[in-house]
């Protein structure tokens, strides 16, 4: 079994990589900071790495070569992303991440998309995120982000059964984690570690959930805030952490 990890040098999609590695499958990292990922290459003989830009227009090539390789792919995972307070609503701060998060996100999901919807089935699985419930006035970018993410796998998800193609579908929505996307000179309410998380994540991974919100407090969280009324959500003064007051 082969899968192909995009955003695998660090966080989140590396310490998934190294639970599929440990598995025993045929793993294939790529990064922009192809130097992290020697760490991965190391656990295992059947590790690839590769140099891959979300932001680049010509990843989508590079992406598409990976998942055709060595006979083929059967899982697609796309754990790449930004993130940032933005109080101050800095326009490029803004851009970036949507850049980052919508269109580089886009561009590799798609390309994923085709190539399984070529091949006849398989399965795409990418990091979203709870941020994408409801727009979050300190990050208005990544919350606006994470929530395209939502519905642009519930599109692609619809589409696949129209065509009647066998894609599965498996949307990942992490409440805080313990990695280098936070700030460091915040505290976050029920912060998680990567290693936990990242177990979770293979988990849903491998049981093809279709979406799996990381962990249950969480999905208890974001019950209740689906719930509040937009007319009182847009009244309240919340920031992720707990040092920072609006």
């Amino acid at each position: 079994m082969k899968i192909v990890i995009t955003g695998a040098s660090s966080g989140l999609g590396m310490e998934t990589a190294k639970l599929f590695i440990k598995n025993g499958w045929t793993v294939t990292v790529c990064a922009r900071r192809t130097d992290r990922l020697e760490e991965l290459k190391s656990l295992s003989e059947t590790v690839k790495t590769a140099y891959l830009d979300v932001n680049n227009p010509e990843s989508a090539d590079v992406l598409d070569s990976l998942l055709k390789s060595d006979g083929g792919t059967d899982i697609y995972f796309h754990a790449s992303g930004i993130g940032c307070h933005n109080l101050e609503t800095d326009l490029e701060k803004e851009l970036n991440v949507l850049n980052t998060n919508c269109l580089g996100f886009s561009r590799c999901i798609i390309t994923a998309f085709n190539y399984f919807r070529e091949r006849g089935g398989g399965q795409i699985a990418a990091i979203s995120s709870v941020a994408g419930t409801k727009g979050l006035g300190a990050a208005p970018s990544y919350s606006a982000s994470k929530a395209m993410n939502n519905v642009y796998l519930q599109s692609l998800a619809q589409l696949s059964n129209m065509l009647r193609v066998n894609i599965a579908f498996t949307d990942i929505k992490p409440g805080f984690v313990k990695t280098a996307i936070l700030d460091s000179n915040r505290d976050y309410p029920l912060l998680m570690t990567k290693e936990y998380a990242a177990r979770k994540i293979y988990k849903a991974i491998i049981k093809k959930k279709r979406k799996a919100v990381i962990d249950w407090k969480y999905a208890v969280l974001v019950f209740f805030w689906k719930l509040i009324p937009d007319f009182i959500w847009e009244r309240l003064r919340i920031d992720a952490s707990q040092n920072k007051k609006i």
